[in-house]
This record gives C-alpha cells, structure tokens and sequence, in this order.
C-alpha cells in the first residue's frame, strides 16, 4: 500500500494549533480532534502506567534508527488530529521534538483505552490508521483485560485482528523486527470482571 502522505508539516503545525489553545485549560485530560468534534479524555494511572510499561519494554526491543512519540499530535486531516499514546517512527524524526508529525512516519502505533476513548480507539482509529497505511495498530484494554492487534491496512480499516487476553504474551512481526510485550505486568481496571 502507497503510504503517500496528504498533510505537510506546515499543515500538520496548522492544524495542530487548533488543540494548542486548550492545552493547558484541562489539565488532566488528553485532547485529541476526532471527526471535526475536539475530544477530551480524562487520564488516570493504569493509563499513564501502562504507556511507560509499553515504552520501557518496546525500547529495548526496537532497532536505534527508531524512535517514539507519546501523546504528540499525528494530524490526518481537517477533522483528525490524534496523538496516539505511543507510535513508533524514524529516530531522526522523534528527535526533532516537533509538537506535530505526518501519519506517514508511523510504523506501529498504540492507544490504551480509557473509558471515553473506546469507539476512537476501536473503530474511528481503526479505520484512519489503516486507510493511512499505518502497518500495525495495537490497542490494550486495561478495562477488558486484552490486547488487539490490527495489521493488513485496508480502505475500511484493518483485515487482520487478534485479541489477546492479558496474562499472555503479544507478538507481533513488524517492519522493523518483531516485538514482543508479556501483558501479565500490564494494569487492570479494578472493575473489569475477571
């Protein structure tokens, strides 16, 4: 699939303007633009600790030409403005430190749902990511106690998907070598039903 991409940097630094007026009127919210509406987030712990599990373990599994971004905004267009909770892309690009980058550096991206994001996480993103030919979406689940892994983007979003239970072990073959993450150390919500 032809990963071309449709937003320019200068594109990208415009649109992402548009969330940089609320940035620091909520804190304690994530906010991203999804299908024109801007959508706040409340972040609580399990999310913030599961993102830094993920890093910490993906870190050392990735080869140093790449990088990550967390929470940076990733614009698709007018009415898409996600800032993946963590994406993998070139090193040289994560280290610009710009406060926006094209979907077309993205060669995995993740979101850890939280309760107000679980249609972005499941469908709305499923559909963008892989209209835009990001290779591999990941989504973990502390509220279910699962992992999905998404791969084969297509014009509808993803033909293949797996779910995981935590406990086990995902892997995933990408690009760029395979990954691998034990999910038993991974946070569950205290309410999820065992």
């Amino acid at each position: 699939m032809d990963r071309e991409a449709d937003v320019t940097v200068s594109e990208t630094e415009r649109l992402h303007s548009q969330l940089s007026r609320f940035e620091d009127m909520f804190p304690g919210y994530r906010m991203e633009i999804v299908e024109g509406a801007i959508v706040m987030s409340p972040l609580k712990p399990h999310h913030a600790r599961t993102i830094r599990l993920l890093w910490n373990t993906l870190e050392d599994q990735i080869p140093p030409e790449w990088g990550f971004i967390s929470d940076v905004a990733v614009p698709f267009d007018g009415d898409n403005e996600f800032c993946p909770d963590l994406a993998v892309i070139p090193a040289v690009e994560a280290d610009k430190n710009l406060s926006a980058y094209p979907p077309d550096l993205v060669e995995l991206a993740i979101e850890v749902v939280s309760p107000s994001s679980v249609r972005n996480d499941y469908e709305v993103k499923d559909r963008a990511y892989a209209r835009r030919g990001i290779p591999h979406y990941l989504i973990f689940d502390p509220y279910k106690a699962q992992c999905t892994t998404l791969w084969n983007p297509g014009p509808d979003g993803y033909r293949g998907r797996d779910v995981i239970p935590y406990g086990e072990t995902v892997t995933v073959e990408t690009g760029i070598g395979k990954v691998s993450v034990d999910t038993a150390e991974l946070p569950v919500d205290p309410g999820t039903a065992a």
